[in-house]
This record gives structure tokens, sequence and C-alpha cells, in this order.
């Protein structure tokens, strides 16, 4: 398609050349602009006739500098304005939603992580258990772990330990590792070394406690970031509200507008107050209908995974999945198929879903027709991976050592299973210390994350492929690998055709170093850039 060409004068490019990329092109960037003036300038195109650098140079351009560099506070202080007076006319959602910043939170704990997380309408990446060993001393001195006087000496003494004892082990895993697995003919010393080191950090990763801590990196719209900031802000978590708190002075210095309502006792203040008065509800109705406790757990049952609950069948997915080509009304679709028996819907099911060469082949939105609430129970660890999964709900009760812990087999061959044991116990005993003491919140910190915890995943069963595709993987690590197994089988029992269309679960259970493969493909890119 031949797109018309539009033409700028030459002092005309001289204002947008700083400003946006391929100016003889329909598709460009945005650069060198505040993100206030991004999303105003969006905001405005919705209502204008013409087009965006048009726009620009009719109503933005005279209120910025004529070339990019950086903005002083003058430039900020127009943008603002732009801001607020497009935010007027346009409404708060549309224009919040076309602005975003990066944000990077060092040294958080584990179970900040989580929190951070929970709105799930962002980019998180998070340092990883399995590539980073994390007993390396803190800037002054010290393991990685949260802080706080108030905790107590004995916290400190405790984590400490736990630390100990997990850097103790990594050396002794690792060489059991090597041992176990040697190394194949041909195969680069490096590409087994690190391999090695991923799986006796696996193995280790339930010895470190959740207060272990982590950097992650955001990028979120200034609408996300606001919701975001509220939740912490009314979270009973004191890490929670202090982070809150200098996120909130960040984006001020960066997105000011986008997170201008938080501070207005009429709207970020009263979120607050109800967000505080929802939470604080629940608990109570919970505590009185005898719901905050499981009582006479033992901490003794193992992992497990229950469909609670399934909405649809294999006629609705049908249904969904011709809606789109078909020129019929939906009933009309139902009625064609009814007189179809099982074998018959199997065969078109699977013809529609076509030959997947690979997990990212996946089949059409018909997929989310149906739905799955899964109840799981499993160590921390696995459920910190479960829960970055984007297109779901995902719900969480608070963890304690009362589910109990597993030891992996693995090292009871590599000989640190009493040692892995014995900080097991420390950890529980110092979670009953704190908790005893009216620091349930807290408390949280000493739980290593090899504890389990009860959540659910509730999802539609196009992203239950990709979840249980992905997540048994032969890179997987074992503990969430068990549960997309037993998702798997779930969902086959009720619905034969989805769990057959799910052809890209490794079900392969031999023991294995699980990232050789991958760390294989990362060395031939390496040595080809080499080259």
């Amino acid at each position: 398609m031949d797109y018309p060409v539009e033409t700028f004068t030459e002092a005309e490019v001289a204002r947008l050349a700083p400003h946006f990329t391929n100016l003889d092109q329909p598709i460009f960037a945005l650069v060198n602009l505040p993100e206030t003036v991004k999303g105003a300038l969006f905001a405005r195109y919705s209502r204008y006739e013409g087009t965006l650098r048009r726009l620009f140079l009719d109503e933005f351009a005279d209120s910025l500098p004529v070339v990019a560099g950086p903005w002083d506070a003058d430039e900020g202080d127009r943008a603002s304005s732009l801001y607020e007076r497009i935010f007027v006319g346009y409404g708060d959602d549309s224009v919040a939603q076309l602005g975003g910043a990066h944000i990077a939170v060092e040294w958080a704990s584990n179970v900040l992580t989580k929190v951070l997380q929970r709105p799930r309408l962002a980019a998180y990446l998070e340092q990883s258990t399995r590539y980073i060993a994390f007993d390396a001393p803190m800037p002054g001195g010290g393991y990685r772990y949260y802080r706080d006087p108030e905790l107590g000496p004995r916290y400190e003494q405790t984590m400490d330990e736990l630390f100990s004892i997990y850097s103790g082990a990594i050396p002794v895993v690792r060489s059991w590792v090597e041992m176990t697995y040697p190394p194949a003919d041909g195969q680069p010393p490096e590409v087994h070394r690190r391999a090695c080191q991923a799986k006796a950090l696996d193995l280790l990763r339930g010895l470190l406690p959740a207060g272990s801590l982590s950097h992650m990196g955001i990028f979120a719209t200034g609408q996300t970031y606001e919701q975001l900031v509220l939740h912490l802000l009314a979270h009973p978590l004191p890490e929670a509200r202090h982070t809150g708190a200098a996120i909130l002075e960040t984006l001020k210095a960066s997105i000011p507008s986008f997170v201008s309502r938080i501070e207005r006792p009429e709207r970020g203040g009263e979120w607050i107050s109800f967000l505080e008065q929802r939470e604080a509800t629940a608990r109570g109705v919970a505590a009185r209908l005898g719901l905050d406790r499981e009582p006479g757990d033992d901490g003794q049952g193992g992992p497990s995974v229950r469909l609670l609950h399934v909405d649809g069948d294999e006629e609705s997915l049908l249904a969904s999945l011709l809606f789109e080509v078909s020129g019929v009304p939906e009933d009309v679709t139902r009625a064609r198929l009814g007189s179809y028996g099982a074998a018959e819907r199997a065969a078109l099911i699977a013809e529609l879903v076509g030959d997947r060469a690979n997990r990212r082949h996946r089949p059409g939105r018909g997929f989310e027709a149906l739905r799955y609430r899964f109840e799981i129970v499993s160590d921390y660890g696995a459920f910190r991976d479960l829960q970055r999964h984007r297109m779901l709900t995902v719900q969480w009760q608070r963890l304690s050592p009362h589910l109990g812990a597993g030891v992996p087999d693995e090292l009871e061959e590599a000989g640190v299973a009493s040692e892995y044991r014995r900080a097991l116990d420390l950890s529980a005993t110092e979670w009953e210390r704190l908790a005893g003491e009216g620091r349930e919140q807290e408390a949280l910190y000493a739980l290593c994350l090899g504890y389990r915890i009860r959540f659910v995943l509730d999802c539609n069963a196009r992203e239950a492929m990709q979840l249980i595709e992905l997540r048994s993987g032969r890179e997987g690590h074992p503990s969430y690998r068990a549960v997309a197994h037993e998702m798997h089988r779930l969902i086959g029992e009720v619905h034969p055709s989805v769990g057959a269309a799910m052809s890209h679960v490794d079900t392969d259970a031999e023991p294995r170093l699980e990232r050789i493969l991958s760390e294989m493909r990362t060395q031939s890119k390496l040595d080809a850039l080499a080259g």
C-alpha cells in the first residue's frame, strides 16, 4: 500500500526531528519527550483530525525547547501544566495509560517482591535464585536479608545462621552435582560448570529465607503506578509502606502529574483508607468464622493441586473457536454442533488447534471460553515462579510453617539434608517467636522458601496452556514442574481435547541437569559473537 506522504517545511523539520523518528514514514517513535507530554499528546490525538506530528506542531511545540536535551525545571512545569489541561479535558485513565516510567527497586525482600508484582499490569524483572548465589556480602558487610532493629538480635542471629548453612552447602552440593552428572563428550567445560551451579542453587533455594533481599526492575504506565503506590501505602507490612512512599517520591520527580492524585485527601487518601478498611474487615470476618487458621494442621501434608471449579465444556470451546470465522449467531453454531459426538468434537478441536511446531504456536482466543480454578499447595519458591504469570488471577494465603516443608531427595545423597532440616527448624522457631509477639507480617521474613503456601490460580484454557507448557519444560525447577504436570492431568480428565492440545508438555521425569541445553545454546551464541 502507498501511504500518503506528509511534507514539512525546513523550520518544521527542525522542531520535529529531535522528537520523532522516520519523518518520511507513517510509523514512527516518539523520543526525547517527557512522559507527561507523550501522554497528553496521545490523549489529544484522539480528538484531533490531523496527524500526530501536525498536532505536535500546532499545539505542543511552542511549549517545548527547540533542541533535544535535559529538561530544566521551567520546562518540566510547562509539561505538567500541559498535562493538567489535557487531563481535565480528556479524562483520567485514558491519559494515565499513555506514559510510563522505569523504576528500579533494590534491596527488596522476597516478601515485598510479591507485593510489588501483585498488580500484574506491568513488566517486572527480578533477580533469580537460580543464577545468583545469595551468600555474597552486601555493601558494608553482612548477608543480604531484610533488617529492622525492632525485630531484635535473635532475628539477626537466626538469619545469619540460615545464610551460613546455605553458603556452606553450595560447594558441597555443586561437587555432588558435578560427580553425578559428568560432562558429555565434547561438552565445553564452562557449559557444564554453569549448569551444575544452577542445579546446586535450585536444590538449595529452599534454604533462603523470604527476607532475602533482591533487586527488581519495573516498567509500567502512570495508571498502573498509581494503583501500585496506593496498594503499597495501604499494606500492613512496614517495608511495603516505606517502599510505596519511596516509589511515589521517585515518580514525582519523573512523571509527577501521573501520580498527583495519590496525595490528595479526597482521592488517594480515601482510596488508602478504603483499602485498609477492606483488608481489616476481611480478616475480621475470617477470624469470626474460624477461618484464619487451619485447625489441627500438623504440617506433614505434601504438595498438592486440586481443580476446584470448571467453566465451559468442549462444545463451548468449539463454538468459540469458530465464532470469528463464521457469519451466524453463536447459538446457530451450537445447534449445528449439537449432533456431534465426543469423538467428532475432539477431531474438530484437534483440527482447529493445528500442527503446533512449538509451544509459542498458541491456539486462537476461542480457548479463553473455558476457565479452571486450581487450589495449589507448593513450596514458596515454586509459588514465586507461578505467581509471575500475568493473564490469570492469583490469590494466596499468608506464608506460615503450618503446611510444612520438604527436603529434596538429592540433598540426602549430597549429604546436606540434616543441615537443611536444621535450617527449617530454626526458621520455624523464629517465625513462631515473631508471630507470638504480634508481628505476623514481619515473621514472614524468617521463613525459608522451602515452606509451603496455599494459593489459587484461576485461568482460562489459553493461559493454562501457556503456563503448563512453559513450566513443565525440562529446564524448569522440579517443584513447579510437578505442579504443571498435575494441572495438565486434571484438565485432561475434564476436557480431554484441551489436554491433548497441550502437545508440548514435557513429562520426562528422568534426573537431569535442567539448564544444560539452555547453557549449550547460550554458549553457541557467545562463540558465534566471538567469531
